[in-house]
């Protein structure tokens, strides 16, 4: 069996420049025939997402911001009318207030800690709730994660416990949706030079420490959690779900 998404349609959330994990998974997809349709933050990204939509060649170039009800419903509304049914939606978001993220759990407030809660995890649910009636034929819904959700990483901070709630959100999901042969994964890339990690405090160190202390020496690349989220989508994936896949360059077996 070769991978071919030839014939499958889905939505790809996270885009925010060529940078991003979203964009390279975007990539795969496309590349292995998969149409696409793209979501943009506001006015102010879109300059940065619409070309990279062009080059996709995105079906559908929606704006989305995810605290926002009537954004969610109008982004599956016209992709019910434009395609009638999806067959993958990719997650890749996450958002905390820098001056919280930078500190100590124990002094984030409740207000800062729950508004990162709701964007960074659980948007997956309410986007899997609308996802859900459209993927008529089965599916796969894939969320980006991360190793500091299992274990202490310095600097990760707020992250880490909810990305530990995304991951348990995870496999709630598969469990609910299995009936219905909707799949739900996590693909947890090591740490890479984007956007939203170049936020977290000391990251050039973390960068270091995962590129030298990992078995392959390196760092994982967009593009190969592009591959990964590819094959999540495919039909050589049909018995997975519910987990949290490595794409770190084995970083995270290490002690």
């Amino acid at each position: 069996m070769t991978l071919s998404l030839e014939g499958k349609k889905g939505l790809v959330v996270g885009i925010a420049n060529e940078s991003s994990i979203a964009y390279g998974c975007a990539k795969a997809l496309k590349a292995a025939g998969a149409e696409l349709a793209v979501t943009y933050l506001n006015e102010k990204s879109r300059k940065y997402v619409e070309p990279l939509a062009e080059e996709l060649d995105a079906r559908l170039l929606l704006p989305m911001n995810v605290e926002s009800q009537e954004e969610l419903d109008a982004v599956f509304q016209t992709i019910e009318e434009e395609w009638g049914e999806i067959d993958f939606l990719v997650h890749s978001i996450a958002w905390s207030p820098l001056d919280e993220l930078h500190g100590r759990v124990v002094d984030s407030t409740s207000e800062g800690f729950a508004r990162a809660m709701d964007i960074s995890c659980h948007s997956l649910i309410r986007m899997a709730k609308r996802a859900e009636p459209l993927m008529k034929n089965g599916g796969s819904i894939i969320t980006m994660s991360y190793y500091g959700s299992e274990k202490v990483v310095d600097h990760y901070n707020m992250m880490g416990p909810i990305k530990s709630a995304l991951e348990s959100s995870v496999r709630y999901l598969a469990a609910e949706l299995g009936e219905k042969n909707i799949r739900v994964n996590s693909v947890s890339p090591g740490p890479m030079m984007t956007r939203a990690g170049s936020g977290i405090d000391h990251f050039d160190e973390l960068l270091n420490e995962a590129a030298s202390h990992s078995p392959l020496h390196r760092l994982g690349t967009p593009d190969e959690v592009g591959n990964m989220t590819a094959f999540l989508v495919s039909p050589m994936s049909s018995a997975i779900t519910g987990g949290v896949h490595y794409v770190d360059a084995g970083h995270h077996i290490m002690a």
